[in-house]
């Protein structure tokens, strides 16, 4: 692995240096597919969306002045990728179901490993994907980022282009929206 620094790599690849790129790419792919994988929920547009995050940010690095860090603004990049993606789709009533190993909330973890255990934690998958699907693209976008990626609601804020407190409102109301969307099957859970 390349242990150049990365404002340094950065620096090589806005002069053009494909290989420094190439690190880069290297040292967010899995993060940004992480991110585009539950904005999209499938792997299929995942894979496309990713391709398209870093072809954009390759044209764009140019112009990659600094003024945030160069993950924010690559996750920025996807975040905006993302939510284009799933307003097309809208429009097409083209939807896809969320990818049956979307990690879960680490409560699920705590379920036995026994087969009802597994039957349990499956159809709690199905409901965790269908819950967080159905939220609004900025719901979604700043969950996926602060409960999926672990960003902080400072750093979410500075990838979506907005408040601090726009992120922690998004946040609040996900939650509600999943818990009320969660709530009779998670009753059924601990009968």
């Amino acid at each position: 692995m390349d242990e150049r620094p990365e404002d340094r790599l950065v620096e090589e690849a806005r002069r053009g240096g494909r290989e420094a790129f190439a690190e880069l790419v290297r040292r967010h792919e899995r993060r940004v597919y992480g991110v585009v994988f539950r904005m999209a929920g499938n792997r299929s547009d995942a894979d496309d969306l990713a391709q398209e995050v870093f072809l954009t940010a390759w044209k764009a690095i140019a112009s990659f002045n600094r003024s945030a860090s160069f993950y924010t603004w690559l996750y920025r990049i996807a975040v905006n990728k993302s939510l284009t993606f799933l307003k097309k789709r809208r429009r097409e009533k083209d939807r896809t179901e969320f990818d049956e190993n979307l990690s879960v909330a680490a409560s699920a973890r705590g379920l036995p490993s026994s087969p009802e255990g597994s039957s349990v934690l499956s159809e709690l998958r199905g409901r965790m994907d269908e819950a967080i699907e159905s939220l609004p693209a900025p719901f979604r976008a700043s969950f996926v980022l602060v409960a999926g990626e672990g960003l902080s609601h400072a750093d979410a804020a500075r990838v979506l282009g907005c408040s601090e407190n726009t992120v922690s409102w998004r946040m609040h109301k996900a939650r509600k929206l999943l818990q009320a969307r969660l709530k009779p099957f998670l009753g059924e859970v601990r009968s």
